[in-house]
């Protein structure tokens, strides 16, 4: 078996570890974390920072990632079959509900957001490209795990941390909320995750009828839910309409 090359495992490790907070880190935060000693990792950083895929803050001396990165992850993003049938209708969904749009697919043990349309007002909003969240409690997340086996068990083999006093963490409700989800199509989180936001979503298909992803509407709980406490029925059929459409551009066909 070939061996791994031991200085792209640092660059890669560090890469992952600048990717992993909001801050920005020093020469000695970065060799501490990994246990290098700092003339080693300051070449590594200044051999990613020539190539674009980190950046020094002129001020601190701290480092980030840099744009190169954005730009490599964009193009993959770009020839996802998943993201490219999803752009218009995604689009659509945004323009009709007035709320942030989401796809998501399952990475490891939560949600990968692999594409954002921003709510079409002139609110300042952060794209979230490339985000996690959690599987257990957000209403992309709950979707993956109703409908996908995998993530089904990924949900269920991890600590449910509880976000807020509405977030289901017990075996016995969070599978009740699976069985509640499979039955009427879609799924919502109602401040499980994050207080004052609610969200729906349903579930996208390929041409074998397999749960590949899905779609989410998300805002302000007094936007998207209605006087009962849930969601609108009228924003719950776009968003299952604009998840039906991805998955027939997929070749899921009508169902």
């Amino acid at each position: 078996m070939a061996r791994n090359i031991q200085s792209l495992e640092r660059a890669a490790a560090m890469l992952r570890l600048l990717a992993g907070g909001e801050r920005r880190l020093g020469l000695s935060d970065v060799a501490g974390a990994l246990g290098l000693a700092k003339g080693t990792a300051h070449g590594i950083l200044r051999t990613l920072q020539a190539e674009g895929f980190v950046e020094q803050d002129p001020a601190s001396g701290r480092y980030q990632l840099g744009a190169e990165l954005l730009r490599l992850g964009n193009s993959y993003l770009d020839v996802h079959e998943l993201r490219a049938r999803a752009l218009v209708w995604t689009d659509d969904l945004a323009r009709a509900s007035g709320e942030s749009v989401y796809v998501g697919v399952l990475h490891k043990s939560g949600v990968l957001i692999m594409h954002h349309v921003f709510r079409p007002d002139d609110s300042r909003q952060v794209l979230e490209v490339g985000a996690m969240q959690p599987l257990h409690s957000t209403a992309l997340g709950k979707v993956l795990s109703a409908f996908d086996p995998v993530a089904h068990t990924e949900a269920v083999e991890v600590e449910r941390e509880a976000f807020t006093p509405r977030t289901v963490t017990d075996p016995a409700g969070f599978e009740e909320v699976l069985d509640l989800t499979r039955a009427r199509g879609w799924a919502s989180d109602v401040e499980e995750t994050w207080d004052g936001i609610a969200s729906v979503a349903a579930p996208i298909y390929d041409r074998r009828r397999m749960p590949v992803g899905a779609v989410a509407v998300a805002g302000a709980v007094e936007r998207v839910c209605g006087e009962s406490g849930e969601p609108r029925p009228a924003l719950v059929a776009s968003v299952r309409d604009c998840a039906r459409s991805v998955s027939r551009d997929l070749g899921a066909g009508r169902f």
